[in-house]
């Protein structure tokens, strides 16, 4: 597979797993409030997210790894986290200069966070081409 061909299959399923993650929130929050806290559901809704992410890049994007499933399972949750850590930093350093710029503060936290989340997409990307799903080196 080209390498833009997996960029582009990477795009689509880490879409496709956000929004798994975002409705399944709303079911949970539907099926189980009052006793199921937002917080809460939103925990559950990331879990289920990263799962069907990990599930449909092994599957979609990186089939040729042939790493052990549980090492796999540990470096993509890793990845994940530095990917989130990556783009909270992101979004937090840039909204106050964006809100100054524009004089508008929803929309510097839109634009913030929408530079954050390709900045981590790029990041969430390499790290699992080269870490997460990368193939075994065969001893010549």
């Amino acid at each position: 597979m080209s390498e833009t061909h997996r960029i582009l299959r990477f795009l689509v399923v880490g879409t496709f797993a956000a929004a798994v993650n975002w409705v399944a929130r709303i079911i949970l929050s539907w099926l189980f409030a009052p006793a199921l806290s937002f917080e809460l559901a939103v925990v559950i809704a990331y879990a289920i997210g990263m799962t069907s992410g990990f599930l449909l890049y092994r599957a979609h994007v990186f089939p040729e790894s042939d790493l052990a499933v549980a090492v796999q399972i540990r470096r993509f949750i890793v990845v994940n986290l530095a990917s989130a850590a990556e783009v909270w930093v992101i979004a937090v350093l840039l909204v106050g200069p964006l809100a100054q710029a524009t004089g508008h503060a929803p929309l510097a936290e839109a634009l913030a966070h929408g530079v954050a989340i390709a900045c981590g997409a790029a990041t969430s990307y390499l790290g699992h081409r080269l870490l997460t799903f990368r193939q075994v080196q065969q001893a010549s």
